[in-house]
């Protein structure tokens, strides 16, 4: 494979909790001043907008990418997750916007790379190399990727963390929460305070590669020998805490096969949507991230490439066992023992006024109903998706129905989310119920 590398030369990653504090503040500033002055015009036209509209303006948007793009760590990571959790359920301009933060990041220049594996490997480290590429091949949001060949001839990507990620994990997530707060687009009546903990913990845990390397040899463990996914094999002498090694595969990314004839795309994404379940009922262990950078392909076996472990986490049978109930009863339309299986799941409850739990209740329908129609299922139907839009937008317009469901729903929610988007990109058909009668 080519290797692909970011167009800029690069910037310092702000590792200081000052610096990035003054970064956070330079992007509030700006956006509180361009709220200003676009309230100012929509006054002259006599329009009053709401604070929402106000905030979420293309460049509001925009500036606030390009920030945290620089920004990097738990700064950048909380915009990957908004973004992505919005999905297609963002309006289309917006969206274009939020995925410049799904795309590369900034990569650190070469004297800031240079003293992270001086620190991780010792200085002289280069004698360990025939070759060891400077120029990433990719850079994330934690940190960047580069190609290296062993003096005893192993090729290997090697994932570089930014300086100064792990710490500033904890101010980073206070800080765009405030600037969430203080935009009003979370409402005064949520408590977002569980939230924002396990936000905190997952990314101290993605920011351990030791942690990551293990949870990586475990799925390697569980997918040995089977012919149609490939965990590549870390390398431990030259990981540890910031640094994580593996072997370099020749793959392409996932995306590349949206223009790859329909039985691949349909393969592809049988594929992701078996192992996703297979994570949640036989694993109860989970990759949470479903970020297309995430997931490549092998063209000379046909294997789905399974990278970046950071976000895994456990399930407990018991919540296994009350999605099984809630998939059997939407398969067969018992929408009563579906309500029972939210309300066990958490997704509703008494005190959720009964609209709410009507329109949660449709969106479960929107997503069943099709599926109960035809055995061959068209992800590149639109009509699911502008349909789930429209029952989203409609429901967050309702503020005092926001709830905060517990925290491993979320987690769930943005791997099923994720991995229909993804299949709805490859525009793949696929036997859906074949698929879920192995599980349900």
């Amino acid at each position: 494979m080519a290797p692909r590398y970011p167009s800029s030369r690069g910037s310092s990653v702000p590792t200081g909790r000052l610096s990035r504090l003054a970064r956070l503040g330079g992007l509030a500033a700006g956006v509180g001043g361009g709220m200003l002055v676009d309230a100012a015009g929509r006054a002259v036209r006599g329009e009053r907008p709401r604070l929402e509209d106000l905030v979420l303006t293309p460049a509001n948007v925009l500036r606030a990418t390009e920030q945290l793009a620089q920004l990097r760590g738990a700064a950048m990571k909380m915009g990957q997750l908004i973004s992505m959790d919005a999905g297609d359920m963002l309006p289309p301009e917006l969206a274009a916007i939020m995925a410049r933060l799904r795309a590369d990041a900034e990569p650190m220049p070469r004297r800031q790379l240079q003293g992270v594996l001086d620190a991780a490997w010792g200085k002289g480290w280069e004698r360990r190399f025939e070759f060891f590429d400077h120029r990433p091949i990719a850079a994330a949001s934690i940190g960047q990727v580069h190609r290296g060949l062993t003096s005893d001839g192993r090729l290997l990507a090697i994932k570089v963390q930014y300086p100064g990620v792990a710490r500033s994990i904890d101010s980073d997530v206070d800080n765009v929460s405030t600037l969430l707060r203080l935009s009003g687009l979370v409402p005064k009546h949520l408590d977002i305070a569980p939230l924002l903990s396990e936000a905190k913990r997952q990314l101290h845990e993605e920011a351990d590669y030791e942690r990551e390397a293990s949870c990586m040899e475990r799925f390697g463990e569980l997918l040995e020998g089977e012919a149609d996914y490939l965990v590549p094999d870390v390398h431990r002498d030259f990981s540890g805490p910031s640094v994580l090694a593996m072997t370099f595969v020749d793959s392409v990314p996932i995306e590349t096969l949206e223009s790859a004839p329909q039985e691949t795309r349909d393969r592809a994404a049988r594929l992701l949507i078996d192992l996703s379940l297979r994570e949640l009922f036989s694993f109860q262990l989970m990759q949470t991230d479903p970020n297309l950078a995430n997931y490549r392909y092998e063209p000379s076996s046909g294997r789905i490439v399974l990278l970046d472990f950071g976000a895994t986490r456990t399930f407990s049978p018991e919540l296994a066992e009350q999605c099984r109930r809630l998939g059997a009863a939407g398969l067969s339309s018992d929408w009563p023992a579906a309500r029972k299986a939210l309300t066990d799941i958490g997704l509703i409850d008494a005190f959720v006024a009964q609209r709410h739990q009507d329109k949660v209740m449709a969106m479960v329908e929107t997503v069943m109903k099709p599926l109960q129609r035809t055995q061959i299922f068209d992800f590149g139907d639109r009509a699911i998706v502008d349909t789930m839009r429209e029952q989203s937008i409609a429901f967050a317009d309702e503020r005092d129905g926001w709830r905060l469901p517990p925290v491993g729903t979320l987690f769930l929610q943005r791997k099923y989310g994720g991995t229909y988007l993804l299949a709805a990109r490859l525009r793949a058909h696929v036997d859906v119920k074949a698929i879920f009668a192995r599980y349900f």
